[in-house]
């Protein structure tokens, strides 16, 4: 399930209530008459539970032969329609009349109400007419003006059509059986589409239409059969059992057949359109091509080991860009070391001397050699000097001077520091 707007679901609806209330016959009281200045006078029809908006136009209330007042018990022949703005639906009036005003309109509402419980008028039952007929039959009168009308328009639209005329009676107590028997005839002759109608006229001249034998014979006919009786005013049996009704018989023909004109110049269209179509394919092909090739390039053996030479190049450029920064590095290092060398040997030769002096007065203070106190000599033990502290009671050890090494042993230890 998909989200409509408001507009989508007024104007399905609209198109539903349209398609499925084309005619209507309603029954009720005048009220809220409003007479607009425009010339359309609107209304409500109402029974004793239900009301309904309605409209007359213009054209239509001018033929009204008796004044609109409240209260007022009439039948509304119209459609059923809806003003999208306000999603408001209304009978749109073609005629009205006062309640009970004659036996052929009681008659033709019988009528509907039975086909139409027969199903007569179902939707699902009508037949889909062909795009490009090739043959097509006209029912009507032979000197009638429909059917100069009717050819005239065939001939401007659409003239690879094959027409064939059936002379027939539209008017008189004779004229349903001489239809009924056109239609028959014809409807075995494999035509695309047949078409039957006349003229306008009042509603005694069109009662032919609203017999129930010709009502049978299109509700049975094999053939698509397209009922163009009358004005766009005028509805008539036919028109609601036929497979398409057209307002004008003039009107059929422009209806079930393709306007040559129109033909044209949606060949012209596609022609355009297709030609439009190669050079874009062209187009594309060639900017593919082209990406293609570029590609190709990018990734080619000559173009990779280009790119490996190129690398290389600016790799030995670097490396000598390097090695140039390195010996000038290395060279401005060894000027620097060439420099600081003789102050750096007379350093490191002055700091040796020093450590030599250090270690020659180190080794005169400390060799027994070079003692010249009297009383002193030097303790070891294990041939390592040891201090005298660490002597335990009788352990033997070395008392050494410049001249003699006497062994000796430790037979008393006095702690002097205890003492004092």
């Amino acid at each position: 399930m998909y989200t409509l707007s408001v507009s989508s679901l007024n104007e399905q609806i609209k198109t539903l209530l349209e398609s499925t209330f084309e005619r209507v016959l309603v029954e009720g009281e005048l009220s809220r008459i409003t007479f607009h200045n425009s010339g359309h006078i609107y209304f409500t029809l109402k029974d004793e539970s239900s009301t309904i908006k309605a409209v007359i136009f213009k054209a239509n209330a001018a033929k009204l032969k008796f004044q609109l007042q409240e209260g007022l018990k009439v039948v509304l022949d119209g459609a059923v329609t809806l003003y999208k703005p306000r999603g408001e639906y209304q009978i749109n009036c073609f005629s009205i009349q006062p309640s009970g005003h004659g036996a052929l309109a009681l008659a033709f509402e019988q009528l509907k109400n039975k086909l139409s419980s027969q199903g007569y008028f179902e939707v699902s039952r009508k037949k889909q007419l062909p795009k490009f007929p090739k043959r097509v039959a006209l029912i009507t009168s032979a000197t009638g003006a429909a059917l100069q009308d009717m050819l005239r328009v065939a001939q401007n639209r659409y003239r690879a059509l094959e027409i064939d005329i059936y002379d027939v009676l539209v008017q008189g107590e004779n004229a349903a059986p001489s239809i009924v028997k056109a239609l028959s005839l014809a409807d075995t002759k494999g035509y695309d589409i047949i078409v039957i109608g006349r003229g306008g006229g009042s509603m005694e001249d069109l009662w032919a239409f609203n017999e129930e034998i010709v009502a049978d014979a299109i509700f049975k006919a094999l053939t698509p059969i397209v009922s163009a009786v009358g004005h766009e005013i005028d509805w008539v049996i036919s028109d609601f059992v036929a497979d398409l009704r057209a307002p004008t018989p003039s009107a059929a023909m422009q209806m079930i057949l393709p306007d040559t004109n129109e033909l044209y110049q949606y060949i012209d269209s596609l022609s355009s359109a297709f030609t439009q179509r190669i050079e874009q394919k062209i187009y594309n092909s060639k900017q593919e091509l082209a990406h293609l090739a570029n590609l190709y390039l990018q990734h080619s053996i000559e173009k990779k080991i280009t790119q490996k030479i190129d690398e290389i190049k600016q790799i030995r450029e670097t490396l000598n860009q390097t090695i140039s920064f390195k010996m000038q590095s290395f060279s401005k290092d060894m000027e620097l070391l060439i420099d600081r060398f003789p102050y750096m040997i007379e350093n490191k030769i002055n700091i040796a001397q020093n450590q030599v002096s250090n270690l020659q007065k180190m080794l005169e203070s400390n060799h027994p050699k070079f003692r010249s106190k009297k009383g002193f000599a030097q303790i070891s033990k294990d041939s390592k000097v040891i201090d005298i502290a660490s002597l335990k009671l009788d352990e033997i050890f070395d008392l050494m001077s410049d001249e003699v090494i006497v062994s000796a042993k430790v037979l008393k230890k006095i702690d002097i520091k205890g003492l004092v």
